[in-house]
């Protein structure tokens, strides 16, 4: 088959990642390591590390919740944190804040718990979806409101625009004008916004790479709802320009650009949207008030990201924020974009072409075949020289032994898992009569009737290389061509 250079030239344009991997992320090759998990988590450059440890050395920060100068020094270096955020997404700071959290889960849990639900108000949110957002009705059924899906569309596992309008079309007419201090939320030619209540979608599949449309924003923001825009799996490789589109929240895990920090992420909202919440937030704590008193039922929130920020803050690793976006920038998002759509394309074309000795495929993709709209995630599974799905589990164990990692399961998103393995509706009705799994996930699985769980995920990102591909490829074909394969000495699944 061609080099990469020869079916996708543009690869040539990144060569400096290939000098990167060699010298900022040389522990990949002394490890003999091939890591296909970008979309899990970025991976640490050693400049990262260096520089936090020199900060260290050259730095005294302490918690910021005091005058002291340990303090002064940290709140700064946490101010500058949030403006470079900004700066990076083109977002005005008149216009967006950043509220630090642990993850982008945490920030989801940040608008669901304080988002103004109420009966005749509805969530509004994709079948490709992460279970953080899933998990956002339980706030709105608690409240009376209503959760509609939109719906996947086969075989790219794609959701049609159609449908999306159809979805924000509120069927019974019922309009839910805004409080006063929240008139400010929806701009446009109304003098009374709108509020029909939230819609939310990913950027990025993380399981299928799918491209969901920016354009979107606008759209729902016209029929009356605010947009929570899970940008986690889509930052990493492109950036989101704030200035051009403007959701009212977006979701952030740092880790997943550039690898270090961990446990730190961010709710960028909206400024206007974010006083909405604040006063319907359903606790209080260190860090988020003004004053509160112990004698009478009485509190104060504080104003703006403060109101939402509980308890102090991971001041110590924030600021390595700043250092990874430095970082990124120097490299240029373009050519970590064009290296890994190249990288993508390449591999899906070696995977699609893998088969049998008799010409049976060896791969089932989930998810789209070409480079339109899509990301760098690839999600499939191989099928035996039978026809059959070999078992995510047996892959895990098999991949893992030749010291390659990549992501095996349901990737917390069940709507694009029952869209891409094809569940009946009817089936999964079964389930709500279920009260414990006895026997665990397998009993799940006994219970669908279906013959796999999960699938395989495979994800590029800035250190990826060619090499990445051809030795993951001579993997799969050593270890499935031809085979036949049984599960019957697999361990029970702990968890999808």
């Amino acid at each position: 088959m061609a080099s990469i250079s020869a079916a996708y030239q543009e690869y040539r344009a990144t060569a400096r990642l290939d000098e990167l991997r060699a010298t900022e992320y040389s522990y990949l090759d002394s490890q003999d390591h091939i890591y296909l998990d970008y979309t899990g988590s970025g991976l640490a450059a050693a400049a990262q590390i260096r520089h936090h440890n020199e900060r260290f050395l050259r730095c005294l920060h302490g918690n910021p919740h005091s005058s002291n100068p340990t303090s002064a020094a940290a709140t700064e270096a946490i101010d500058r944190t949030r403006a470079r955020i900004l700066a990076h997404l083109n977002a005005s700071p008149a216009e967006y804040t950043v509220i630090f959290t642990a993850n982008a889960t945490g920030a989801a849990r940040l608008v669901g718990e304080a988002y103004p639900f109420r009966r005749g108000t509805r969530f509004v949110l994709t079948a490709d979806n992460h279970n953080s957002i899933n998990g956002l009705r339980k706030f709105g059924v608690a409240r009376g409101a209503r959760t509609t899906y939109i719906p996947l569309q086969k075989p790219d596992l794609r959701v049609d625009d159609a449908d999306v309008i159809s979805a924000l079309t509120s069927k019974s007419g019922f309009l839910r004008r805004l409080p006063p201090s929240c008139r400010s939320m929806l701009r446009g030619s109304d003098p009374e916004p709108r509020h029909n209540g939230l819609f939310a979608y990913p950027a990025q599949s993380n399981f299928t790479g799918v491209r969901h449309p920016l354009s979107w924003i606008r759209l729902a923001q016209q029929r009356g709802y605010h947009v929570l825009l899970d940008a986690a799996a889509y930052l990493p490789t492109s950036t989101v320009d704030l200035s051009e589109v403007k959701p009212d929240f977006v979701l952030v895990s740092w880790y997943k650009l550039f690898g270090y920090p961990t446990g730190v992420g961010c709710l960028i909202a909206r400024r206007d949207t974010l006083e909405c919440l604040r006063a319907r937030r359903p606790w209080f704590s260190g860090g988020t008030i003004q004053a509160a008193t112990a004698s009478v039922p009485w509190h104060m929130m504080a104003s703006g990201a403060e109101a939402f920020e509980d308890g102090t803050l991971n001041f110590l690793s924030i600021p390595d924020v700043y250092f990874g976006l430095d970082w990124l920038d120097g490299i240029g998002m373009s050519v970590i974009e064009t290296r890994v759509k190249c990288l993508t394309g390449w591999f899906l074309d070696r995977l699609l072409q893998m088969s049998h000795s008799d010409g049976s495929p060896m791969v089932k993709l989930y998810g789209p075949s070409d480079l339109k709209m899509r990301g760098g995630t690839v999600t499939f599974n191989f099928l035996d020289a039978a026809g059959k799905i070999v078992d995510e589990r047996l892959v895990a164990l098999e991949s893992a032994a030749a010291r390659i990692s990549l992501r095996t399961g349901c990737f917390c998103n069940p709507g694009a898992g029952e869209a891409a393995l094809e569940l009946d509706p009817k089936i999964l009705r079964k389930l709500s009569r279920v009260r414990q799994l006895s026997r665990g996930l397998d009993q799940f699985v006994e219970m669908l009737g279906i013959p796999a769980l999960g699938a395989v995920r495979v994800s590029f990102g800035l250190a990826s290389t060619a090499v990445d591909v051809d030795k993951f490829i001579g993997f799969a074909e050593k270890t499935y061509k031809d085979r036949v394969i049984t599960t019957a000495r697999l361990a029970p699944r702990e968890q999808c």
